[in-house]
């Protein structure tokens, strides 16, 4: 299986520059996953494709100012961080230009407010940092941290916290579970009383779902590890749901990732917390989820390639082929699917 194996036709007007004003107005694409039929919506209708007993499963994280810019202290030459993920005491960052953060490095933050220093480089390129400040590590970098928005974003962001889901809880994501964007807080209130079960999992979203595929054999790509968390509030509804014989509708590819790493082979749930570095491509089988409300991802990505194991490559290359045409908005805060 090959990487240009999933490439498409994007033309660049057609990538979001910001979000629409009312979160549930985006449109909706329903893909039936079995025929490759397609049908056109309102974010909004989602509701009438669920089902009393159906378990919609939101990933709750929430992004933090993870982009960073200072000077290295030697030479005062800008320095740009993003913050990956955290291990105890240390972060794993993204620096730009790497030239200037060997080991040792020294970068300062808000005229020293917050300091960076280099401990070591992982094999990819990225830098382990120590950050040394005074006070909550959280509220320096509320003060001087940006929001992370993926790079095909150029426009400016008014409201940071519309790249946010309503329902983000737990801080820790280098990147939004965009798919989450589209919902309100009145939309999954109607959605609660129709009788749906909510289940909310963590899955801090780091850059490595992101990346390109450098390699053109599929099988060859090697996904980052992402931190999860899985609750027994969350398992127990999951496996409810699939023992009423009743669907698992996950809500974004992360969602997704997090309940199919924790699984067990029989499709039981367990409440569970550690790393995932799952990829999951044509020929995956499915343990627990049924369904998938998605974003539209970009050309030859992890992401393409996840939509494409749960229908069938060929359906989901001719829904990108019709959203084009129908000039549907791509990409963290373009327009959504729904694999039915």
């Amino acid at each position: 299986m090959k990487t240009s194996d999933f490439k498409y036709y994007l033309p660049e007007e057609l990538i979001a520059q910001v979000p629409i004003k009312d979160r549930s107005s985006s449109r909706l694409m329903v893909l039936d996953k079995a025929t490759g039929e397609i049908e056109h919506r309102i974010f909004k209708d989602i509701i009438d494709y669920l089902e009393e007993g159906d378990c919609l499963v939101l990933n709750d994280t929430r992004v933090i100012p993870a982009r960073l810019i200072g000077e290295k202290e030697s030479s005062g030459g800008r320095v740009e961080f993003l913050l990956l993920k955290r291990d105890g005491e240390l972060w794993e960052t993204l620096v730009k230009p790497g030239k200037r953060a060997k080991i040792g490095s020294r970068i300062s933050f808000g005229g020293g407010k917050l300091v960076a220093e280099v401990v070591d480089i992982v094999e990819d390129g990225s830098r382990m940092v120590k950050f040394i400040y005074d006070g909550i590590f959280e509220e320096v970098l509320d003060e001087l941290g940006n929001m992370p928005l993926p790079p095909y974003i150029t426009a400016k962001l008014d409201d940071k916290e519309r790249y946010q889901t309503v329902y983000s809880k737990h801080k820790g994501s280098a990147a939004a579970p965009t798919a989450g964007l589209h919902f309100t807080e009145c939309l999954l209130e109607e959605i609660k009383s129709k009788g749906v079960d909510l289940a909310f999992v963590t899955l801090h979203v780091g850059l490595g779902t992101f990346r390109p595929v450098k390699v053109d054999d599929v099988e060859s790509h090697k996904m980052h590890s992402e931190f999860y968390v899985v609750s027994e509030d969350a398992a127990e509804k999951i496996n409810r749901a699939k023992e009423n014989g009743k669907r698992i509708i996950c809500v974004g590819t992360t969602s997704c990732r997090t309940i199919e790493s924790v699984a067990s082979e029989d499709g039981k749930m367990h409440a569970k917390t550690g790393w995932t570095d799952i990829f999951i491509y044509p020929g995956y089988k499915f343990k627990v989820v049924d369904n998938l409300i998605t974003n539209f991802h970009l050309p030859e990505s992890t992401l393409v390639m996840l939509v494409s194991a749960l229908s069938k490559k060929e359906y989901v290359l001719s829904a990108y082929e019709e959203a084009v045409k129908e000039k549907y908005r791509f990409f963290s805060f373009g327009d959504a699917m729904f694999f039915k």
